[in-house]
Protein backbone atom coordinates (compact mmCIF):
# COMPACT_ATOMS: atom_id res chain seq x y z
CA UNK A 1 0.00 0.00 0.00
CA UNK A 2 2.85 2.29 0.97
CA UNK A 3 4.78 1.63 -2.07
CA UNK A 4 1.50 1.90 -4.35
CA UNK A 5 0.94 5.49 -2.52
CA UNK A 6 4.37 7.02 -3.52
CA UNK A 7 3.74 6.13 -6.93
CA UNK A 8 0.90 7.73 -7.40
CA UNK A 9 2.69 10.73 -5.15
CA UNK A 10 5.30 10.53 -7.90
CA UNK A 11 2.60 10.00 -11.05
CA UNK A 12 0.98 13.05 -10.27
CA UNK A 13 4.54 15.10 -9.49
CA UNK A 14 5.15 13.91 -12.50
CA UNK A 15 2.42 15.10 -14.73
CA UNK A 16 2.26 18.42 -12.87
CA UNK A 17 5.76 18.79 -13.59
CA UNK A 18 5.06 17.88 -17.82
CA UNK A 19 2.34 20.31 -17.37
CA UNK A 20 4.52 23.38 -16.25
CA UNK A 21 7.05 22.76 -19.16
CA UNK A 22 4.44 22.68 -21.81
CA UNK A 23 3.34 25.84 -20.03
CA UNK A 24 6.60 27.35 -20.27
CA UNK A 25 7.78 26.44 -23.75
CA UNK A 26 4.14 27.51 -24.66
CA UNK A 27 5.23 31.10 -22.82
CA UNK A 28 8.35 31.06 -24.84
CA UNK A 29 6.84 30.24 -28.41
CA UNK A 30 4.17 32.66 -28.11
CA UNK A 31 6.30 35.50 -26.83
CA UNK A 32 9.46 34.61 -29.09
CA UNK A 33 7.50 33.69 -32.21
CA UNK A 34 3.94 34.53 -32.43
CA UNK A 35 4.19 37.40 -30.69
CA UNK A 36 7.14 38.71 -33.05
CA UNK A 37 5.27 37.79 -36.26
CA UNK A 38 2.04 39.40 -34.81
CA UNK A 39 3.68 42.54 -34.42
CA UNK A 40 4.96 42.54 -37.98
CA UNK A 41 1.75 42.08 -39.03
CA UNK A 42 0.40 44.84 -37.54
CA UNK A 43 3.22 46.59 -38.62
CA UNK A 44 2.57 46.00 -42.11
CA UNK A 45 -0.77 46.55 -42.20
CA UNK A 46 -0.53 50.26 -40.93
CA UNK A 47 2.31 51.02 -43.16
CA UNK A 48 -0.34 49.91 -45.93
CA UNK A 49 -2.91 52.29 -44.18
CA UNK A 50 -0.39 55.12 -44.64
CA UNK A 51 0.10 54.31 -48.04
CA UNK A 52 -3.63 54.36 -48.54
CA UNK A 53 -4.34 58.01 -46.60
CA UNK A 54 -1.39 59.44 -48.34
CA UNK A 55 -2.66 58.50 -51.82
CA UNK A 56 -6.37 59.85 -50.81
CA UNK A 57 -4.67 63.12 -49.55
CA UNK A 58 -2.74 63.57 -52.57
CA UNK A 59 -5.95 63.21 -54.48
CA UNK A 60 -7.70 65.65 -52.42
CA UNK A 61 -5.09 68.17 -52.92
CA UNK A 62 -5.30 67.97 -56.79
CA UNK A 63 -9.11 68.28 -56.47
CA UNK A 64 -8.30 71.65 -54.54
CA UNK A 65 -8.67 75.13 -56.33
CA UNK A 66 -4.99 75.62 -56.97
CA UNK A 67 -5.51 79.97 -56.53
CA UNK A 68 -6.58 79.99 -52.85
CA UNK A 69 -4.66 81.99 -50.48
CA UNK A 70 -3.06 79.87 -48.05
CA UNK A 71 -3.81 80.69 -43.98
CA UNK A 72 -1.41 82.77 -42.28
CA UNK A 73 -1.20 79.96 -39.75
CA UNK A 74 0.89 77.75 -42.22
CA UNK A 75 -1.95 75.33 -42.85
CA UNK A 76 -2.79 73.79 -46.37
CA UNK A 77 -5.64 75.78 -46.24
CA UNK A 78 -7.46 72.64 -48.12
CA UNK A 79 -11.46 72.48 -46.71
CA UNK A 80 -10.80 68.51 -46.19
CA UNK A 81 -8.68 67.34 -43.51
CA UNK A 82 -5.79 65.46 -44.11
CA UNK A 83 -6.28 62.03 -42.93
CA UNK A 84 -3.46 60.95 -40.27
CA UNK A 85 -2.66 57.47 -39.69
CA UNK A 86 -2.39 55.54 -35.97
CA UNK A 87 -0.31 52.78 -34.98
CA UNK A 88 -1.22 51.60 -31.77
CA UNK A 89 -2.24 55.36 -31.22
CA UNK A 90 0.72 57.17 -31.99
CA UNK A 91 0.45 59.60 -35.04
CA UNK A 92 2.60 57.89 -38.17
CA UNK A 93 4.91 60.26 -39.76
CA UNK A 94 6.24 58.34 -42.10
CA UNK A 95 8.09 54.92 -42.34
CA UNK A 96 11.80 53.62 -42.37
CA UNK A 97 12.92 50.49 -44.62
CA UNK A 98 16.66 49.10 -44.53
CA UNK A 99 16.71 46.48 -46.77
CA UNK A 100 20.41 45.59 -45.31
CA UNK A 101 18.95 44.51 -42.02
CA UNK A 102 14.91 43.34 -43.19
CA UNK A 103 13.63 46.24 -41.38
CA UNK A 104 10.19 48.36 -41.97
CA UNK A 105 8.69 49.99 -39.03
CA UNK A 106 6.23 52.54 -38.97
CA UNK A 107 7.93 56.07 -37.71
CA UNK A 108 6.01 57.72 -34.71
CA UNK A 109 5.68 61.10 -34.54
CA UNK A 110 6.35 61.32 -30.48
CA UNK A 111 9.11 59.94 -28.31
CA UNK A 112 7.99 58.33 -25.01
CA UNK A 113 8.49 54.66 -23.39
CA UNK A 114 5.51 53.70 -24.66
CA UNK A 115 5.92 55.00 -28.33
CA UNK A 116 9.55 53.37 -28.14
CA UNK A 117 7.74 50.10 -27.20
CA UNK A 118 5.42 50.20 -30.22
CA UNK A 119 7.98 51.21 -33.17
CA UNK A 120 10.58 53.71 -34.03
CA UNK A 121 10.04 57.60 -33.35
CA UNK A 122 11.23 61.01 -34.33
CA UNK A 123 13.43 62.33 -31.32
CA UNK A 124 15.00 65.73 -32.80
CA UNK A 125 13.88 68.24 -34.09
CA UNK A 126 10.59 68.87 -32.24
CA UNK A 127 7.64 68.77 -35.32
CA UNK A 128 9.67 67.21 -37.64
CA UNK A 129 9.29 66.81 -41.37
CA UNK A 130 10.96 63.66 -42.92
CA UNK A 131 12.56 64.28 -46.30
CA UNK A 132 13.13 67.72 -45.66
CA UNK A 133 16.80 69.78 -45.60
CA UNK A 134 18.03 69.38 -42.29
CA UNK A 135 18.54 66.20 -39.81
CA UNK A 136 16.26 64.50 -37.92
CA UNK A 137 16.82 61.76 -35.19
CA UNK A 138 15.47 58.88 -35.15
CA UNK A 139 15.24 56.68 -32.29
CA UNK A 140 14.56 53.23 -31.60
CA UNK A 141 15.25 50.44 -28.77
CA UNK A 142 17.51 47.68 -29.27
CA UNK A 143 16.16 44.70 -28.36
CA UNK A 144 18.76 42.55 -29.60
CA UNK A 145 16.55 40.04 -31.73
CA UNK A 146 16.31 41.70 -35.02
CA UNK A 147 13.28 43.97 -33.65
CA UNK A 148 13.36 47.86 -34.92
CA UNK A 149 16.96 48.97 -34.59
CA UNK A 150 18.67 45.69 -33.40
CA UNK A 151 20.95 45.07 -35.82
CA UNK A 152 22.18 48.42 -36.49
CA UNK A 153 25.39 47.65 -35.21
CA UNK A 154 25.29 45.53 -38.46
CA UNK A 155 24.83 48.30 -40.76
CA UNK A 156 28.23 49.94 -42.63
CA UNK A 157 29.11 53.24 -44.42
CA UNK A 158 27.22 52.94 -48.03
CA UNK A 159 24.30 50.79 -46.89
CA UNK A 160 21.27 52.23 -48.05
CA UNK A 161 18.28 53.23 -46.03
CA UNK A 162 14.86 54.67 -47.06
CA UNK A 163 11.92 56.91 -45.61
CA UNK A 164 8.78 57.94 -47.09
CA UNK A 165 6.96 60.65 -45.69
CA UNK A 166 3.53 61.57 -45.19
CA UNK A 167 3.93 63.52 -48.86
CA UNK A 168 4.16 60.15 -50.18
CA UNK A 169 7.56 60.85 -51.57
CA UNK A 170 10.18 58.35 -50.52
CA UNK A 171 13.84 58.93 -50.18
CA UNK A 172 16.83 56.49 -50.14
CA UNK A 173 19.59 57.87 -48.38
CA UNK A 174 22.87 56.66 -48.09
CA UNK A 175 24.92 55.92 -45.02
CA UNK A 176 28.51 58.28 -44.71
CA UNK A 177 29.47 57.64 -41.16
CA UNK A 178 28.60 55.34 -38.09
CA UNK A 179 30.45 55.92 -34.17
CA UNK A 180 29.73 54.94 -30.78
CA UNK A 181 29.32 57.90 -28.38
CA UNK A 182 27.41 58.62 -25.09
CA UNK A 183 23.87 58.69 -24.21
CA UNK A 184 24.04 62.54 -23.34
CA UNK A 185 26.22 63.67 -27.09
CA UNK A 186 23.55 65.44 -28.75
CA UNK A 187 26.71 67.48 -30.74
CA UNK A 188 25.53 65.78 -34.21
CA UNK A 189 21.72 66.78 -33.78
CA UNK A 190 22.17 70.18 -35.16
CA UNK A 191 25.15 69.52 -37.74
CA UNK A 192 25.09 71.60 -40.84
CA UNK A 193 23.91 69.68 -43.65
CA UNK A 194 24.09 72.24 -46.20
CA UNK A 195 20.83 71.61 -47.41
CA UNK A 196 20.16 68.42 -47.90
CA UNK A 197 18.04 66.35 -46.29
CA UNK A 198 20.20 63.74 -43.46
CA UNK A 199 18.76 61.53 -40.88
CA UNK A 200 20.03 60.01 -37.77
CA UNK A 201 19.31 56.63 -36.56
CA UNK A 202 20.36 56.20 -33.07
CA UNK A 203 19.83 52.91 -30.55
CA UNK A 204 22.04 51.29 -27.99
CA UNK A 205 24.85 48.87 -27.83
CA UNK A 206 23.97 45.48 -26.88
CA UNK A 207 25.65 46.11 -23.29
CA UNK A 208 23.60 49.23 -23.25
CA UNK A 209 26.75 51.48 -22.31
CA UNK A 210 26.57 53.59 -25.39
CA UNK A 211 24.87 54.46 -28.43
CA UNK A 212 25.47 53.64 -31.84
CA UNK A 213 24.46 56.63 -33.80
CA UNK A 214 24.16 56.43 -38.02
CA UNK A 215 24.46 59.33 -40.38
CA UNK A 216 22.79 59.22 -43.61
CA UNK A 217 22.29 61.87 -46.72
CA UNK A 218 20.03 61.83 -49.15
CA UNK A 219 20.71 60.57 -52.36
CA UNK A 220 20.58 63.22 -55.29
Amino acid sequence: MTANKYGNVLTVLLVILIIAILIGAGFLVYNYVIKPRLEEDRAIEAIAEFDKNVEENNKGDEGESSDKIAPSDGSSGSGTAKKKTYYKGFVMLGYITIPETNVKEPILDVVTPESLNTAVATLYPSNPQLNQPGNVVIIGHNYRNGKFFSNNKKLSVGDKIKIKDNTGTELTYTIYQKFETTEQDTSFYTRDTKGVAEITLSTCTDDTKARIIILARADG
